[in-house]
């Protein structure tokens, strides 16, 4: 007898170990990763003087692609961090209320972002797509409801409460 538990009450140790960490931390850099690479592209598109990129005094279909492109990277960077806080734990239904609200915006951020190439803006063509105050409002809205739709993605209760039944 060497004073060591028999091999198959060590697995079951380590794969407990396992389960007990919270979250994931590779799937959480992974979703910041993609987060900040979308906020990057977001930051082309809104601003690309910052990048020495700047040839139009307005901001146009390109640019607005490029920022919408953006805000979807961050979205979906967001929500691979935010679920993989929710690791060995039951997903709420305010989590799948928050992931359909986080949708919602981006395609309210879309569709304002796009209205005058989609038929319904201000500029309608053969006008020169052109972003302006109303469009900004709805983007803005948009995003207001993608920050929504984040705060039902967190998991406000701990994952030791959880698994006590507090």
């Amino acid at each position: 007898m060497t004073g060591t538990a028999p091999q198959h009450l060590q697995e079951s140790s380590a794969a407990t170990d396992i389960k007990t960490k919270p979250f994931s931390i590779r799937r959480i850099r992974v979703g910041l990763i993609i987060t900040l690479i979308g906020f990057l592209i977001f930051l082309l598109g809104t601003t690309p003087s910052l990048f020495g990129l700047d040839r139009s005094p307005v901001i146009g279909f390109i640019q607005i692609a490029v920022f919408l492109v953006g805000l979807a990277l961050i979205c979906l960077g967001g929500y691979f961090s935010i679920m993989a806080l929710w690791k060995n734990r039951p997903i709420s239904i305010a989590v799948d209320i928050g992931l359909r609200t986080v949708c919602t915006g981006y395609v309210i951020a879309v569709f304002s972002g796009m209205a005058d190439i989609f038929g319904f803006g201000s500029h309608l063509p053969p006008k020169v797509p052109y972003f302006g105050e109303w469009q900004a409002t709805g983007v803005m809205i948009g995003q207001a409801v993608i920050a929504l739709g984040f705060l039902l993605l967190i998991p406000w209760k701990r994952a030791s409460d959880h698994s006590s039944g507090k």
